[in-house]
Order: structure tokens, then C-alpha cells, then sequence
């Protein structure tokens, strides 16, 4: 299919974009000026309607823990930040059969806070008419990392006992009622200010972690799952075996650079603990897939997963909105809007 190139009236061949030169806090944000990307085969060129924010972007921001790939040592070799958008296909390049000019798009793509984004055909999927453009930005990335994460890694099966700690950000939000469209019975760990929206959500159950700390209890009083997701995790990884059933699962799903002692112990203490009994322990890491797109844009459709929005900040704002996630504050999703 021959590209097609449609042109906005006023419209030039730069655009604004949020980027970084440099790694650090979220100071080191500028809205800056930059050529507007051309979709080469197999890509889609979006007009960005909205974003979302994710861990991934200022981790990236800071540069650690994942400087290797996203390259520089020292500096960002690619200096975007963003991944979920949605917004309005502007044009398509060659090879392109699921899009046209016109059709209003979500999913991920490199750098998508800015004005426009280039996006590979395989990494969108059609939103549906009666969803906002913020409504479907803030599903893309934290979803399928849930849905991974419960599913693939977690082997998630109907009627087990589940607890999703850290059950009111961005991913848990999203954990809490993916497990319960697969049938699960749901224990949702979250601070007191949160219990009424875990509740909303579908969680079964909800422990306050300012009174309780599940890993914990002895005794008659111990209550032990089947799989065990952890958001942020930062109990020690023993403490977390203890809270598993016979053959049950623990899944690490992301942490602070303050808590990297539980990545570095999933990853590298985990699989040892796994060969030494039934349990298995790990860390995880989310890779998007256009199937796993699609389901979740099925379950947005049918209003089985409904994205907790906290906050929405115009574009210009980015850099407040990534400071506020990084400290660790955002219920749900944050969204940017342009």
C-alpha cells in the first residue's frame, strides 16, 4: 500500500516533544522543538490526543536501572520519552492494511509524548468509539503488563486465591480486574486512602498495609495463596515464599531504584528457590504483543476493565506529572493531554 500523506492546513514540519539531553530528576524535561517524524514501511503516523505515564519513563528519565538498552552510559542516546498514546492517523506508510487516514488509534509507540508519533502497525489497535482518547491512552502498557503477568508468568487459574500487592497504581489497578475477569478470588493490598477503590474495582478482599503486613502472620491466622503479584515489591523474597501455598507463584512486577534489592533477588534468587521446591518465585518483565492488545481493547469494549484516572495534565505539564508518579503518590494512571 503507497503511503499516504495528509497535511493540516498551518501545519509545519516540526512539532513540539518532550525531551531530556541529559539523565536526572524530572528538571532535566524540556518541551522542545524537533522535526516531525514520516512513517516508513509498516508504521502509522499518530496525532497524539493523549498520553499516559509509566515507571519506564522515568526510569528512563534517571537513566537506572536500564541504561543498557535504552543506550548511553552517560547521556540518552534517544532523548523521548513515552510510550502509550492515543490519538488520530494522520498518515500510513508502505505495507500498511489495518489503517487509514482518519481512524482514531491506541497502543504504544517510542516517544510518544509529543505532538505526533510514529507507530508500528503491529503496536495499535482501533479504539473503540465510545472510549476517550485519555480513557484508552492510560490502558496500553500497565494492562498488558498485568495481563502478563497473571496469566503467562502467574499461570492464573479460576477460583485460586490471588494477592496483588501495590493494588492502586497504574498496573495493580489494572491486576485487580484482570484477575477477576479469570475467575480468581482476589485479596488487594493498598494503604487506607485506597481500600474503597480496590473494593470498586472487584477485589474479594482488601488488607490496609499501614495495619497489616500479610507476610507476616503465623500460625492458624496465616493465609496463603496461590499467586502472589507483587507491584513495587520490597518484602524480602523469603518473606513472600512463606505466603505461598503448596506450588504457588510469586511474580515481581517492576521496582523503585530505591528497591532494587527485590529485582536483584527475583532475578537472581528466585530461580534458585524455585529448583528447591514447588514454589516458584520470580521477576518479570511485560513484552506487548498485537494479540494481547487486542484482548485488552476487547475487555475496555465490553467494560470488563475501566482504567483509574488520578490526574490529567496538559502536555506542558509532563515533566509535573512524571515528578508526582516518581514520588510514588499516583493512584491509577496519570494522563497527559494535548
Amino acid at each position: 500500500m503507497s503511503a499516504q500523506v495528509r497535511v493540516p492546513n498551518g501545519l509545519g514540519r516540526t512539532m513540539q516533544a518532550i525531551a531530556h539531553t541529559h539523565y536526572g530528576s524530572a528538571d532535566v524535561l524540556r518541551l522542545t522543538q524537533v522535526p516531525r517524524p514520516h512513517p516508513q514501511d509498516g508504521e502509522v503516523l499518530v496525532r497524539v490526543h493523549a498520553a499516559s505515564v509509566n515507571a519506564t519513563d522515568w526510569h528512563a528519565m534517571r537513566g537506572a536501572p536500564i541504561r543498557t538498552w535504552r543506550g548511553g552510559l552517560r547521556k540518552p542516546t534517544y532523548q523521548r520519552l513515552g510510550a502509550d498514546v492515543a490519538g488520530r492517523v494522520e498518515a500510513v506508510g508502505g505495507n500498511v492494511t489495518q489503517f487509514q487516514v482518519g481512524d482514531d488509534v491506541f497502543g504504544i509507540a517510542r516517544g510518544a509524548f509529543a505532538e505526533y508519533v510514529c507507530a508500528a502497525e503491529n503496536r495499535l489497535a482501533r479504539k473503540p468509539a465510545d472510549v476517550a482518547f485519555e480513557t484508552a491512552a492510560a490502558v496500553p502498557v500497565a494492562a498488558i503488563a498485568a495481563l502478563q503477568a497473571l496469566r503467562d508468568k502467574g499461570r492464573i487459574r479460576p477460583g485460586q486465591l490471588v494477592l496483588i500487592q501495590g493494588a492502586s497504581g497504574g498496573v495493580g489497578t489494572f491486576a485487580v480486574q484482570i484477575a477477576k475477569v479469570l475467575g480468581a478470588d482476589v485479596t488487594a493490598v493498598c494503604s487506607t486512602r485506597n481500600m474503597d477503590q480496590a473494593r470498586a474495582l472487584g477485589a474479594d478482599h482488601v488488607i490496609d498495609y499501614t495495619q497489616q503486613d500479610f507476610t507476616s502472620q503465623r500460625g492458624k491466622k496465616r493465609q496463603q495463596y496461590d499467586l502472589i503479584l507483587a507491584v513495587g515489591g520490597y518484602h524480602p523474597l523469603l518473606a513472600y515464599r512463606r505466603a505461598l501455598r503448596p506450588k504457588g507463584r510469586f511474580v515481581l512486577v517492576g521496582a523503585s531504584t530505591h528497591l532494587l534489592r527485590a529485582v536483584f533477588e527475583a532475578l537472581l534468587l528466585g530461580p534458585l528457590l524455585s529448583r528447591m521446591g514447588s514454589k516458584q518465585m520470580g521477576g518479570f518483565i511485560a513484552h506487548p504483543t498485537p494479540q494481547d492488545l487486542v484482548f485488552v481493547k476487547e475487555l475496555l469494549e465490553g467494560g470488563k476493565v475501566v482504567p483509574v484516572i488520578e490526574r490529567r495534565y496538559p502536555f506542558s505539564q509532563t515533566a509535573e506529572a512524571i515528578r508526582y508518579l516518581e514520588a510514588g503518590h499516583a493512584r491509577g494512571k496519570l494522563v497527559i493531554t494535548l
